[in-house]
């Protein structure tokens, strides 16, 4: 049951909502700053989403550190995934901070925070007085034995083929995340119109919390407006609207020179001739004597004009900037092994976009230990995604991985995820790192692709290859518009989307999408599933010309895993007084040993005689006695009645003074042994308390 308590709490905030489904609870809060950022020139929209540890009953596993400190990357994915439901539905003209704050109160363990977390963004920013064109609706739908469920629980998703997040306004799609297990572009579709069949209630619900205790908009006055103004400034702005009026006429007679009737180049190419255009419009008004303030004034209006012009000439003449057809794609270019050392490589060219992805294969024991209020456990699997200022030819300072570096590196870790081979025939933890070494449109797809092709050239017996490509979208207010495949540079302006998905040649593994408009219709999905389609089988051509299936055999340079089985009350034994023995095994020959709790024992390394030192010494340490077997043991203690020897490390047995000698009696033991000589034993019997009887007479 999903329940909104509006402003119950936070009162200072600009508006506040408390949303509760099942028993996971989430405040959500809204704030406009009173001033603009001077200087500014975008929107400054802050989406934190906080993940509390007592929301789960749990305390922090650091010895160290118990205060929540850095946003797990779960938290800055969900933290995304509700930016891009609510960007598009501001005016980007606002220069005042708003942020909207996410806090998870209370996690009940069965409901994931992230559709409640949507539905109060949506709502507190409803009812506030903070300027937004909403609301939205998330939901989430999965297909669990041929049945479609809403917003199931997370052990109902387990179940399934695929889940897909979707966030609607009104009836049209404004935000996409999902993850499928190569399901095929039909079902993917009915999952969409099942969603925008169900998005009804909650949407009714928001516009009745709306009714009941929303306030008015406020009204934000943006520079250049009438209102307020004295004589001069107003005639200082009807001088800017004729020099922008006349700079728009001119760059409009002119612009196709520059970005059509020229040889297709680089994307630096393509800059410098808008750049050419700009300093032309520029030079006209020095010329008449227009001051520096209100060049810059003028010229604001330009970067969307040339959007405007590059989706008038997608959409009206079937047009592209780089002479490309609707559905072509840059051209391609892979290659595999092209580092020698490392486990695994490849490189991946898309036109401009250019990305290196690199394997590390690592033993059980290096998987990342996740502590988060909702994960908690162990991660087998991790795709980084690095994107450096040099790749799209910029000098800025580097401060480690953005939000956005972890948002693509988790899309193609999601889309590579279902074509994995199980832990039980592959127990290698696995690393990929996706380099970006030129950016221009989609390099998060780039990577999905630069990954499945570095697992093959791993030997990681992945089942399926992996490609991704960016569909895109121009649009008008007319509501004329034109899907393309492939998106670049220029494509990506307002009336714009970046649709992404990947796949293999059976379906989709996953999608995420983000828009610059109020939402795309279902037929739009369909056509952009459709595009998605054909690009991936293109691209997946591409790749299976550099390498067509995993290697058979793994790098030199990789280490290697020995799975043995060794009894459950044993593992003690291997471990030792505080790891003592553990650590001495793994000091002495170099290896890395992980056990689980069924006994179940990895021994991972680089050196194969370490490797053969090292399970000897955990066989000997584990191996059980077996009634009639003959050992050859040391004697370690004499008694009156017989002896103990030590069969094998952590293993006695007592020989009676009767079972020493096979042709006279023994009355002193210690003629016959001395403690540490070396004797032939055969186990005659096992008791029902473990204790184990020798014979070195019947041996």
């Amino acid at each position: 049951m999903l329940t909104i308590e509006p402003n119950i709490v936070a009162h200072q905030a600009n508006a506040s909502c408390v949303v509760t489904y099942g028993e996971t609870i989430i405040l959500a809060t809204a704030v406009l700053s009173k001033d603009i950022r001077e200087g500014n020139d975008f929107f400054p929209l802050m989406v934190d989403y906080e993940e509390k540890m007592y929301a789960a009953g749990r305390i922090k596993g650091s010895r160290f550190i118990k205060r929540e400190t850095r946003p797990t990357d779960e938290a800055i994915l969900t933290a995304r995934l509700i930016d891009r439901g609510l960007r598009p539905l501001f005016d980007e003209r606002i220069r005042n901070d708003v942020q909207v704050i996410i806090t998870v109160l209370q996690h009940d363990g069965e409901n994931d925070p992230d559709i409640p977390s949507i539905i109060g963004a949506s709502a507190v920013l409803h009812i506030s007085d903070i300027p937004w064109n909403g609301p939205i609706v998330g939901i989430r739908v999965s297909q669990i034995n041929g049945e479609w469920v809403i917003n199931p629980s997370y052990e109902a998703r387990d179940k399934s083929d695929f889940e897909l997040a979707v966030c609607f306004h009104d009836d049209k799609v404004i935000n996409i995340e999902a993850g499928a297990n190569q399901t095929d572009e039909k079902t993917m579709l009915e999952a969409f119109k099942f969603a925008q069949k169900h998005i009804k209630k909650i949407a009714k619900l928001l516009e009745d919390v709306k009714k009941d205790t929303g306030k008015e908009k406020m009204v934000i006055s943006f520079e250049g407006e009438d209102e307020g103004l004295d004589e001069n400034k107003k005639s200082s702005k009807q001088e800017i609207e004729r020099l922008t009026a006349e700079a728009k006429e001119y760059a409009r007679k002119e612009i196709d020179k520059y970005l059509f009737d020229v040889p297709v180049g680089t994307k630096r190419d393509r800059k410098e001739k808008v750049y050419a255009l700009k300093d032309d419009l520029v030079e006209r008004l020095q010329k008449n004597n227009v001051g520096k303030d209100k060049i810059k004034k003028v010229m604001s209006f330009f970067d969307g004009f040339i959007e405007e012009r590059v989706s008038e000439a997608i959409i009206k003449e079937k047009r592209r900037v780089d002479g490309r057809g609707m559905e072509d794609i840059r051209a391609l270019k892979s290659q595999v092994g092209i580092l020698s050392r490392v486990h695994g490589s490849a490189l991946f060219n898309r036109g401009e976009t250019e990305v290196m992805s690199i394997v590390t294969l690592g033993a059980p024991g290096d998987e990342q230990v996740l502590d988060g209020m909702e994960l908690t456990g162990k991660k087998r699997f991790m795709h980084h995604y690095n994107f450096p200022p040099f790749s799209v030819g910029e000098a800025k300072p580097m401060r480690g991985a953005s939000r956005r570096d972890i948002g693509h590196g988790a899309l193609a870790e999601k889309a590579i995820l279902p074509v994995l081979p199980a832990k039980e025939d592959f127990p290698y933890t696995i690393r990929v790192v996706s380099e970006v070494l030129g950016s221009n449109g989609s390099s998060s797809m780039a990577s999905t692709c630069g990954c499945s092709l570095s697992l093959m050239d791993a030997g990681v017996p992945i089942k399926k290859a992996v490609a991704g490509v960016a569909i895109g979208l121009a649009s008008n207010d007319k509501g004329q518009y034109q899907i393309i495949t492939d998106l670049q540079d220029l494509e990506d302006g307002n009336g714009g989307m970046d649709f992404k998905v990947t796949g293999t040649d059976e379906g989709i593994t996953a999608i995420q999408m983000d828009t610059k408009t109020e939402g795309i219709t279902i037929e739009m999905v369909e056509e952009a599933l459709r595009h998605g389609r054909e690009g991936r089988m293109k691209i997946l051509a591409v790749m299976n010309e550099s390498i067509a299936k995993p290697r058979p055999d793994l790098s030199p340079y990789a280490p290697r895993i020995i799975t043995i089985k060794i009894n459950p009350d044993k593992i003690r034994d291997v471990i030792g007084p505080g790891g003592k023995m553990i650590n001495e095994i793994i000091d002495k020959t170099g290896v890395s040993i992980d056990i689980e709790d069924d006994g179940t024992v990895f021994v991972t390394s680089v050196s194969e005689a370490g490797m053969k030192e090292a399970i000897e010494w955990i066989q000997n340490l584990t191996q059980m006695p077996e009634v009639g077997k003959t050992y050859v043991g040391k004697v370690v203690k004499l008694m009156d009645f017989g002896a103990f020897v030590e069969i094998f490390p952590g293993q006695d047995g007592m020989v009676h003074v009767s079972e020493i000698s096979k042709t006279e009696r023994v009355n002193d033991i210690s003629k016959y042994l001395k403690v540490g000589q070396e004797v032939k034993v055969k186990v005659m019997k096992i008791d029902d308390q473990g204790r184990v009887n020798l014979s070195i007479k019947q041996a």
